[in-house]
């Protein structure tokens, strides 16, 4: 018996693994920057820093915008104020494009359906602020596939901690092995085996540049829809 026959439920990363959120990050990174009269970093540098957090993505962001306007000279750090102005106004500029900025991969919503209509409870688990979970849900439609929904500020330890995954173990009253957890990246699959969670790592997502391969999950998929026969499910119809 392997260990995706007993699974009773499955919680998912969002970021990366359910929806491209990379647009709208990027834009509120660069616009932050841009305020602290500092260079703007474009998407394929953000791309390689999500995934910990808000306060370590604009962590990432301002050091990496410090060093580039010293030129070499030295390597600037920032100090406690200019990391608390970075998050205040990637807060701000991020809550005006986090809707607008974020898009599901491909399958994400009919896949979830399908699991859905099987009977399979769906949870989400995500280091992104709590308060921009929900609205990037409901407006992708989303809202009610998933309980619980645990946010970073939900948990004093956020991925690659076990905590959050086993709160979700806990709020559906199961044990953590009966609970598959699914990301893009090592954080997601170091917290799923800290957890004793079986895992699967999806390639597409955003992992430091580097393959999820190399994180060793229990399964790697390419994409979304392959969820369904790896717990034993038919594909949902009209699938490509």
């Amino acid at each position: 018996m392997d260990k995706f026959s007993t699974l009773r439920a499955v919680a998912f990363d969002l970021d990366g693994t359910l929806v491209d959120s990379a647009p709208g990050l990027t834009e509120a990174v660069d616009n932050a920057l841009y305020a602290l009269e500092l260079p703007r970093a474009g998407e394929d540098r953000v791309i390689t820093w999500i995934g910990n957090g808000a306060d370590v993505l604009a962590e990432r962001a301002l050091c990496w915008a410090l060093k580039e306007k010293a030129e070499g000279k030295g390597e600037p750090q920032p100090d406690d104020e200019m990391r608390r102005m970075m998050r205040k106004l990637f807060d701000r500029y991020y809550g005006e494009v986090a809707e607008q900025g974020s898009f599901l991969f491909p399958a994400v919503a009919e896949t979830l359906a399908a699991l859905k209509q099987h009977g399979v409870a769906l949870a989400l688990v995500t280091n992104k602020p709590t308060p921009f979970v929900r609205p990037i849900l409901e407006s992708l439609g989303l809202s009610g596939y998933f309980e619980p929904i645990i946010g970073g500020d939900d948990v004093e330890n956020k991925k690659p901690h076990p905590e959050p995954i086993l709160r979700v173990a806990e709020r559906l009253g199961i044990s953590p092995q009966a609970l598959l957890f699914v990301g893009d990246s090592r954080n997601d699959i170091q917290a799923a085996r800290a957890a004793g969670c079986p895992s699967v790592g999806m390639t597409y997502g955003y992992n430091y540049g580097e393959a999820i391969a190399l994180s060793n999950p229990d399964k790697v998929l390419d994409r979304f829809h392959e969820l369904l026969p790896l717990l034993g499910l038919p594909q949902y119809e009209h699938q490509e």
